[in-house]
């Protein structure tokens, strides 16, 4: 059973830089993908960022390349969101996800979710 946590959320001021970091058990990375994912009060879940198990070949989301990096440390089957120059409107719950296979930018292909990790932006 595949089971995710996410951490290294928190409140910080803009401009300011965040890693989240989503612990992965039951998972064999290989044969999967990671998408992390973020959604703000009133809007609808957004993908930011995916990693592909087999090569770890990753995929942004148009508005967030250069500020994101997202990467996956197989000796601590742990994958990570790296976010850069924090801005107000990046206050959102920050998910991880995972399916088996190639990764989508649609949240209805991922199967195992994590319970999400509050970031807060300040300006």
């Amino acid at each position: 059973q595949v089971q995710l946590v996410e951490s290294g959320g928190g409140s910080v001021q803009a401009g300011g830089s965040l890693r989240l970091s989503c612990a992965a058990s039951g998972l064999t990375f290989s044969s999967n993908a990671m998408g992390w994912f973020r959604q703000a009060p009133g809007k609808e879940r957004q993908f930011l960022a995916a990693i592909r198990g087999s090569d770890y070949l990753t995929y942004y989301a148009d508005s967030v390349k250069g500020r994101f990096t997202i990467s996956w440390d197989n000796s601590k089957n742990t994958g990570y969101l790296q976010i850069y120059a924090l801005k107000p409107e990046d206050t959102a719950v920050y998910y991880c996800a995972t399916r088996t296979d190639f990764y989508t930018a649609n949240p209805l292909d991922y199967h195992h979710w994590g319970q999400g990790t509050q970031v807060t932006v300040s300006s």
